[in-house]
């Protein structure tokens, strides 16, 4: 099986081993938290030159750069997968075969449910949580009312992050190069279609569906209506996370530690920008994009990709997900969320 976790920096041996023996090493319990979960973080970036220039109103409210005060929310063990349901926050927790359920709102915890043995991915479908189990090569729908589980469904070897597109769920199978298309009504396998090597997550563009493909270092660009390859364009070393921002998709690229910036019309470059350490998931927030990477939460300028900050955090950062006012980010180390 295979992890997307991270092991701290000075580990530098295992940032070449396989993703198998860094799944390996998640069970085994060898990352170790940097710091609490739920402590304010400060923001590290400092206050850009001439700023009483630039803004002097802000200086005032002691805002001459853009502040974070980090909220955190425990959740079961091991958050890896993070998606947002219209009015709460879902996580798929890798160590204890469970999901959690928080309200964006106030951080209640609203329920946490087992689900499977390894549950890594999640997404929402307008009703419904489907959570891969990459153990036990399955997707379940799960009701989010109430967490009752609507059914579990086989799909190809080690599913990780799904997409939905609006009527099918899409789940990327890292051993055998492929992507499910089950329909999001009754589960039914829809068709199977080969992408590139190690499949890791999909996204959609409305039209189209996008998958980064690890090994490969590609992304595919299936037609969403009948799973027909429409391209597969080369990005960073590694890809993991995706995002669509309306015109572009973004990959987290684990192995050189980029991110891409692909235009969703015809797969050209736009860009190669630098987060920081070993960038996993990606989210866009409708102004800029943010990623998370080992230690930290980065966000970049949508336009050119510059970095707008980086918040300390300190462990393996995952899942990240926007719920139209904060973000969200899985803390694997933690056992929780980070919300910005």
């Amino acid at each position: 099986m295979s992890s997307s976790s991270r092991c701290p920096a000075v580990c530098t041996s295992e940032k070449a081993a396989s993703r198998k023996n860094l799944l390996r090493k998640l069970r085994f319990g060898i990352f170790l938290a940097l710091i609490p979960l739920g402590a304010a973080h400060a923001q590290q970036a400092q206050a850009p030159e001439n700023s009483t220039a630039l803004n002097p109103n802000k200086i005032a409210l002691l805002k001459w750069y853009e502040g974070n005060r980090t909220t955190g929310v425990v959740v079961g063990k091991g958050p890896y997968g993070v998606a947002f349901d219209g009015a709460n926050i879902w996580t798929a927790n890798f160590l204890d075969g469970t999901v959690s359920k928080v309200s964006a709102s106030d951080n209640t915890v609203l329920g946490n449910w087992k689900i499977g043995v390894h549950p890594i991915g999640i997404a929402y479908d307008g009703a419904n949580m489907w959570v891969t189990d990459n153990a036990a090569n399955t997707v379940t729908k799960v009701r989010a009312s109430d967490g009752k589980i609507l059914g579990t469904f086989n799909v190809g070897r080690e599913p990780w992050w799904p997409a939905f597109d609006g009527s099918a769920i899409w789940v990327p199978n890292w051993q055998d190069n492929t992507v499910t298309k089950l329909q999001a009504s009754d589960g039914k396998v829809m068709g199977t279609f080969n992408v590139g090597s190690s499949p890791f997550a999909a996204a959609t563009d409305g039209q189209n569906v996008w998958i980064t493909n690890y090994s490969s270092s590609t992304v595919s660009k299936l037609r969403a209506s009948d799973g027909n390859m429409l391209g597969a364009f080369g990005v960073g070393s590694h890809p993991e996370g995706i995002a669509f921002d309306g015109e572009n998709i973004w990959t987290a690229n684990n192995g050189d530690e980029t991110v891409s910036k692909v235009r969703a019309s015809d797969g050209v470059i736009l860009g190669t920008f630098y987060p920081s350490s070993d960038p996993t998931g990606i989210a866009f927030d409708g102004t800029s994009v943010w990623v998370s990477c080992i230690g930290v939460v980065s966000r970049l300028n949508l336009s050119d990709g510059k970095q707008i900050f980086n918040a300390t955090t300190g462990g393996s950062n995952l899942g990240i997900a926007f719920d139209g006012a904060n973000v969200w980010m899985a803390g694997y180390n933690h056992d929780g969320l980070y919300k910005f």
